[in-house]
């Protein structure tokens, strides 16, 4: 069953390789005489390895680590360096993604490119007028026009005391359910878009391992189960 779940796992980050801001997801174990991993909360050390000789898969736990940034020359493309959400507003709620492909609405407002506001640290849309458009390190949103240069927004990037609390919707889309967002420490980079920190080589070859090892777990199964119905149908008879 472990073996089962973590191709379904390794299938899903496979083909999302080239989703911006994907998370890729990893297996995380636990043991059935000493329990020392908590869903949800596995530490960097756990994810990812058998706690005992009896471990079995406890769920996944999301992969937070970065993509690689590909500059795309797009000024209202962002990326975040190090840690950090963007906050969008969906029609489920206030959502945070690491994919930074925005565009300006006809009304001047800062969207994804499906239509999901981005929000800045109060939560609030964030209205950016015509004109040559930079934003900083920090995400303070400038315009320039012939009349002069000004800031008129922030884009504010997210945290979380508890990363694995986020739970993932959709292929780049995470909810934080309870958990408060904190300021975050990253940066954001103008121009350039973050992709998937699953890339397809490792991501195949993941897949492959994950399959040999399901179908030598069926194989096994199939010797004992043949074992199993031999003795029931020869042995048993005679006692």
């Amino acid at each position: 069953m472990a073996r089962t779940q973590a191709l379904d796992t390794a299938a899903n980050n496979l083909s999302n390789a080239g989703t911006n801001g994907f998370r890729a997801q990893r297996d995380f174990f636990r043991g059935v005489l000493v329990d020392s991993l908590r869903p949800g909360s596995p530490s960097d050390s756990q994810v990812g390895r058998t706690v005992n000789d009896f471990g079995i898969l406890g769920g996944n736990a999301l992969d937070l680590g970065q993509g690689q940034l590909v500059a795309t020359g797009n000024p209202l493309d962002l990326a975040i360096q190090g840690d950090g959400f963007f906050g969008i507003k969906t029609t489920n709620g206030v959502r945070y993604t690491r994919d930074g492909a925005f565009r300006r609405s006809p009304t001047g407002v800062l969207e994804t490119n499906t239509g999901e506001t981005v929000l800045d640290a109060k939560l609030q849309p964030i209205t950016i007028p015509t004109g040559s458009i930079h934003i900083s390190p920090d995400g303070s949103v400038s315009v320039s026009t012939p009349e002069g240069s000004s800031i008129v927004g922030r884009v504010a990037i997210f945290d979380f005391a508890n990363r694995y609390a986020l739970m993932a919707e959709g292929t780049n889309r995470f909810a934080a359910g309870t958990e408060k967002p904190i300021a975050a420490k990253g940066i954001i980079e103008q121009g350039a878009i973050e992709g998937a920190n699953q890339d397809a080589v490792h991501g195949s070859m993941q897949l492959v391992l994950v399959q040999r090892q399901a179908e030598m777990m069926q194989k096994a199964l199939s010797v004992f189960n043949n074992e199993f119905d031999k003795t029931a149908t020869e042995e048993l008879p005679r006692v």
